[in-house]
């Protein structure tokens, strides 16, 4: 079996349980009958829950190609993946769970699936933060342990947006990445 498709299946399996059939679950007997689809809460939510699926898939990909692996803990990347979306946000995977999850309870109006979407996300911190960052660093070892110091864990970090010295006309040139250190020449 391919890497994309022990990824696909773990993601049918575990990911699609969480974010598909718990909440099907949960809204089973709150969905209230004649459930207006069309309001503007509802296409908030369906561009929400678009954006955290696009999220998953592109994060996924990343698994598959650059790490030579998938998100599953029995079958992990063979590389350490700091590129894509993990350039901002150690887990971009998660997030991009937790906003398919929002996006539904939007769609939905539920407030027991945002009660979940909460509780999960406090879960997969727990999770996170004691076992898989310790597993990643015994795997990867200073490479991880650089890549933890510079990209922050859930909030996504943007890249600064730094003044260049002024252009001749006065104008001033903006960069979305780092500075130079200072002595050195800057390329033009």
């Amino acid at each position: 079996m391919t890497v994309a498709q022990r990824t696909l299946l773990f993601t049918i399996a575990f990911p699609g349980s969480l974010v598909g059939l718990v909440p099907l679950w949960i809204l089973h007997a709150r969905l209230p009958p004649g459930h207006d689809w069309t309001t503007s809460r509802a296409f908030l939510g369906y561009a929400v829950a678009a954006i955290g699926a696009a999220v998953y898939v592109v994060c996924a990909r990343e698994f598959a190609t650059r790490g030579r692996g998938t998100p599953a803990p029995y079958d992990p990347p063979r590389k350490l993946v700091a590129s894509g979306l993990y350039r901002w946000v150690r887990n971009p995977m998660y997030v991009g769970m937790f906003t398919i999850l929002a996006g539904e309870a939007l769609l939905f109006g539920s407030r027991s699936l945002a009660i979940y979407t909460v509780l999960l996300a406090l879960g997969f911190h727990v999770r996170v933060a004691l076992f898989e960052e310790r597993a990643l660093g015994r795997v990867f070892g200073d490479s991880y342990a650089r890549y933890r110091a510079t990209v922050p864990r859930w909030i996504p970090r943007l890249p600064r947006r730094t003044p260049a010295p002024a252009d001749a006309a006065g104008a001033a040139e903006f960069s979305g990445t780092p500075r130079a250190r200072r002595g050195t020449p800057r390329p033009t």
